[in-house]
């Protein structure tokens, strides 16, 4: 998704040009555009120039929702929250792995593809990586998000 985010003003790319870039077999890929597809966060576009684009703005699309629609979900607690961690009922620790769940997700619902795009250290990533593929960077790229330079974690 972050790959799709720093081409958002190029157009579509590639499955296989985001397993190169970023290191991920395209057969995991492919399973997991198949959830992003359904969840509405990217469309694919066919023939010559397709591949894969943001449905919506990189500012608009949490982490967190990212994270729920490939069905991974943000769960701490040893049961998936069925409370059945300890011979089928609620461990003592429960509340404390439940809670620190909801503050992750909440964390990460506050961070959207284009703030962490804007970070320094990830920015500095995506700087060796597109030097690495040969990729040149258009400066219009989120509006100078991946150009310009902000602190962050």
């Amino acid at each position: 998704m972050l790959d799709l985010a720093i081409h958002y003003d190029d157009g579509p790319v590639t499955l296989a040009g985001i397993s190169e870039s970023q290191g991920i077999s395209l057969s995991y890929l492919e399973q997991l555009f198949v959830h992003l597809k359904k969840g509405g966060l990217v469309e694919g576009l066919r023939g010559p120039g397709g591949g894969y684009r943001l449905a919506r703005n990189p500012a608009e699309i949490s982490i967190a929702q990212v994270i729920n629609t490939i069905g991974e979900g943000i769960d701490a607690t040893l049961c998936g929250g069925n409370e059945d961690c300890q011979e089928g009922e609620r461990c003592l620790t429960h509340a404390l792995w439940e809670k620190l769940g909801n503050e992750i997700h909440d964390f990460m619902e506050g961070i959207t593809l284009a703030s962490f795009l804007r970070r320094d250290k990830v920015n500095a990533v995506v700087r060796r990586q597109q030097s690495v593929l040969e990729i040149p960077m258009s400066e219009p790229t989120l509006a100078g998000t991946v150009a310009g330079s902000q602190t962050g974690l």
